[in-house]
């Protein structure tokens, strides 16, 4: 399907559990260069008892992932047909899906992300383009992060990309390559204590802000094994129910007090992590709405310019690049790239249901 023009809906569920970001979206060539519009774009929130289930999920058997599974993907397709039949979207190419990560274990050769079933274009009635991970870690690449092809087409003219969501995540150009990498957890965190306070997240950061630091849990943190290897890298929630939520758990501290030294944390980390300290640095996701977090990192980074778009931009980025990964593969054109994930190649991953 090599057009010019293409009429999408791509569609996202993060780690943070915001609910499903549906995108309205139009692509277009002109020249050589990839431009885009965001129409319509709405989040989804879960309900209580699939909140309840997506976060205790990573500990279900084969046969309760499979219910899962099937049960997700009717959630999803029907959330997308009602978002069609809301705002009477028509002439739609295709619905590009990411599906909810669930497991994510690339160095066992396994990736999980529900919603991905073929029933789900029988539920939206439309062309799907979805589960885009799994040949990746079949290729023996980490399966993640995949938006940064997408910043390299659409938002090529910032020196770095990073996305504040579930994790923190970045990508940027290097010696003529795409890198990116997970960098440590952000919301996955901070909402588990917000969520002790009887909060769904921490508005604004003010929790975090009015607690205390405490050095030896800073040491600590920054010390966890993962910060010291190379990219590519990335994380999934297991990593941080098994390893930095017993870490946190063993200091007998404030909840205030372990939001205030774990933002200070994802501050340091990402600080760390960028390779040259200026130019201008792209924030989206919902962590860019986290004003002290977005503080600490000025801080660490005083050289460098700190940019938040707009707020379809900022929260339906995501949303936006997996429905270009679907129209690149619509294409049979590299969605991919394994200077990135560390693949045996760059490729062109998904599926495709009619």
């Amino acid at each position: 399907m090599n057009q010019n023009h293409y009429n999408i809906i791509g569609v996202m569920s993060g780690t943070s559990l915001d609910g499903i970001d549906l995108a309205h979206l139009k692509f277009e060539i002109v020249g050589e260069k990839w431009q885009f519009e965001i129409l319509e774009a709405e989040t989804i929130s879960y309900t209580q008892p699939w909140l309840g289930q997506l976060k205790t999920a990573v500990s279900y058997d084969k046969n309760q992932l499979a219910v899962l599974n099937r049960d997700y993907t009717m959630l999803l397709g029907k959330t997308i047909a009602d978002f069609i039949e809301k705002h009477q979207i028509k002439n739609l190419d295709a619905v590009c899906s990411h599906g909810h990560t669930i497991l994510h274990q690339p160095h066992n050769g396994f990736t999980l992300q529900i919603g991905n079933l073929p029933e789900i274009a029988t539920y939206c009635r439309q062309k799907v383009v979805c589960d885009f991970r799994v040949q990746d870690v079949q290729l023996g690449g980490q399966g993640a992060p995949l938006v940064p092809i997408g910043d390299r087409i659409l938002f090529a003219d910032y020196q770095y990309c990073l996305n504040l969501g579930g994790f923190s995540n970045v990508s940027f150009e290097a010696d003529r390559q795409r890198i990116a990498f997970d960098i440590s957890p952000v919301n996955t965190v901070l909402n588990f204590y917000a969520n002790q306070l009887g909060l769904d997240y921490d508005d604004k950061g003010q929790i975090a802000e009015s607690g205390k630091l405490s050095p030896e849990l800073l040491d600590a943190l920054n010390a966890l094994e993962f910060y010291q290897q190379p990219y590519p890298k990335s994380l999934g929630f297991e990593y941080v129910k098994e390893t930095v939520l017993p870490l946190m758990e063993s200091y007998a501290i404030p909840v205030q007090d372990k939001m205030r030294t774990f933002t200070e944390h994802i501050a340091l980390q990402i600080a760390q992590a960028l390779p040259i300290k200026n130019g201008q640095l792209l924030i989206t996701g919902g962590g860019a709405y986290n004003e002290f977090l977005i503080r600490q990192i000025q801080r660490k980074l005083s050289e460098m310019e700190l940019v938040v778009p707009e707020p379809k931009v900022l929260e339906f980025k995501e949303a936006l690049i997996f429905g270009l990964l679907g129209v690149l593969k619509l294409r049979g054109e590299t969605n991919v790239l394994s200077s990135v994930t560390g693949a045996k190649y760059d490729h062109c991953s998904g599926v495709i249901f009619p």
